[in-house]
């Protein structure tokens, strides 16, 4: 009884194991303060005590992170690993540019549009959307030559996604356009296949326009 006495007031009510540190790791887009913030843990709080999952979902409500891990790490300090989302596309609503993640979530927001990042064009943006959703999916399952010349994306319902790419079509002048037809998701490989083999083609290299939205009866224009 003795023994468990003293393990119980070490565990809940000395100062030796109590929270002393919180580091974080992970983040980029969010700041450290704002993650510390939001996980609302108490300095001084014993070790035993703190629900870390609690800490984890009140962290995972930062715009920008898309998961968290919270552990102890004895004797007093907690630590916090962010899995931060990622942009995929940008979408302008209301002269802003928002920055959305493979969940059509927003991670960032700007008044100029994202170099880095192509414009998506739907009717209504966001995670219930199934054109959006759509849209995404394809951006996820391109292969990096055809991800790095995406410009844009148009999805006017979730089976007519197309694509806009910049400079892609050999021996065209430099930024000379290319859109491709590409559909519904899916098939990405086979896709990217015959854009890549047309590409190299007389007619392919003549073309605006590549359709492979069904692989069975690809077509130029």
């Amino acid at each position: 009884m003795a023994v468990l006495a003293a393990v119980a007031w070490v565990l809940l009510g000395s100062k030796l194991l109590v929270v002393r540190h919180v580091e974080v790791s992970g983040t980029h887009l969010a700041p450290r303060d704002r993650v510390v913030a939001a996980a609302r843990i108490t300095l001084g709080l014993p070790m035993v005590r703190l629900d870390t999952a609690a800490v984890r979902d009140r962290v995972q409500g930062v715009r920008e992170v898309e998961s968290a891990r919270v552990e102890r790490v004895w004797p007093g300090t907690v630590r916090i690993e962010v899995r931060e989302r990622v942009p995929l596309v940008a979408v302008e609503r209301s002269g802003r540019f928002h920055q959305l993640d493979r969940f059509a979530m927003t991670v960032v927001d700007s008044a100029r549009r994202p170099a880095s990042l192509p414009l998506l064009t739907v009717a209504a943006p966001g995670p219930d959307d199934p054109a959006t959703t759509a849209a995404l999916q394809v951006v996820g399952e391109l292969p990096a030559e055809l991800s790095r010349r995406l410009t844009a994306v148009d999805a006017p319902s979730p089976e007519s996604v197309t694509l806009r790419l910049g400079g892609a079509r050999p021996g065209g002048a430099d930024g000379d356009p290319l859109t491709v037809v590409w559909g519904a998701p899916g098939r990405a490989a086979e896709k990217a296949r015959l854009v890549d083999a047309l590409r190299r083609s007389a007619a392919g290299r003549a073309a605006g326009t590549i359709d492979v939205s069904s692989p069975e009866v690809v077509t130029t224009r």
